[in-house]
């Protein structure tokens, strides 16, 4: 189980950076927004002008090595994100169909998927090719977790192979950025 918070500046404007927790609260990570520069962020600010702004994430573990990478291109139709490892070699892409669905793509083929069913109190549920839940994401943070503030819990309950793992990981550390837009 994975607690993700949300990290509050006051002088970063539009922030997506993220804590990672385990059930204590102990760090394990992070996910930082490192898009470019303060105009970059203020241009997200209007959502006429977002889909001009590339948007990067980058997934640290608790020594603030990047682990995973993850990218929004400007005016992609499909609002898709790449991922990649750390050294940028492709992983693979998440992309949306419809306003509560996420296919996750490697190697040019679907080897999972993702739905939101109600996006207020959201839970997305991340089921496999053959359909069998693998992964659970949702807004119940604040019965496990003394963290607080804006949080969401990520429950993977057995080890997932690769490149399924990292694709899961990058889905569930970048949804709330991918519902929010």
């Amino acid at each position: 189980m994975l607690v993700v918070t949300r990290r509050t500046e006051p002088d970063v404007v539009a922030s997506d950076d993220y804590g990672v927790f385990d059930r204590q609260g102990h760090e394990l990570g992070s996910v930082a927004d490192v898009s470019q520069g303060f105009l970059h962020r203020a241009a997200r600010l209007l959502p006429k002008y977002d889909q001009y702004v590339t948007r990067r994430f980058e997934v640290r573990d608790a020594n603030h090595s990047t682990v995973l990478r993850m990218t929004r291109p400007a005016k992609d139709p499909r609002t898709r994100f790449v991922v990649s490892r750390s050294d940028e070699t492709p992983i693979g892409e998440i992309v949306p169909h419809g306003d509560n669905r996420f296919t996750l793509i490697a190697e040019e083929q679907t080897i999972a998927a993702v739905h939101t069913p109600s996006r207020p109190g959201w839970d997305a549920v991340i089921s496999d090719r053959a359909g069998t839940e693998i992964a659970r994401i949702g807004r119940r943070a604040a019965e496990v977790s003394p963290i607080g503030g804006d949080t969401y819990v990520v429950e993977i309950p057995k080890q997932l192979p690769e490149p399924l793992a990292s694709m899961v990981l990058a889905t569930a550390l970048t949804i709330e950025t991918a519902l929010t837009r």
